[in-house]
């Protein structure tokens, strides 16, 4: 059996498609980073921001949860670190970041 194109001419054709293919890699490699920054990276990074926000604006008086599930009022701020009265003269002291949301005033009240 005799094949009409010869080993020299199979050889050299995958060769000079893979010089196209190289260019439409790296088109694919940079979408693909822009939609895993606008998906992922970006929401993210305002998360964070909004976070750092919240924290920085704890005041005396703020009703709070923490990250553990503990909700009560903030008693004192400090540079780190925030004291929280979760009952009656019962008080815990969490990191300032431990704070997960402020909560409305008169929430703890109706619980």
């Amino acid at each position: 059996m005799s094949f009409p194109i010869s080993p020299v001419l199979a050889q050299a054709t995958p060769a000079a498609g893979a010089q196209g293919g190289g260019l439409s890699m790296i088109i694919m490699m940079v979408v693909l980073f822009g939609l895993m920054y606008f998906m992922m990276i970006r929401p993210q990074m305002k998360r964070q921001k909004e976070h750092r926000a919240l924290v920085a604006s704890l005041a005396k008086g703020d009703e709070v949860v923490t990250n553990g599930g503990i909700a009560g009022r903030v008693d004192e701020v400090g540079e780190t670190f925030i004291t929280v009265e979760i009952a009656a003269n019962v008080k815990v002291k969490v990191q300032k970041g431990a704070v997960q949301q402020v909560l409305p005033k008169g929430s703890l009240k109706s619980v």
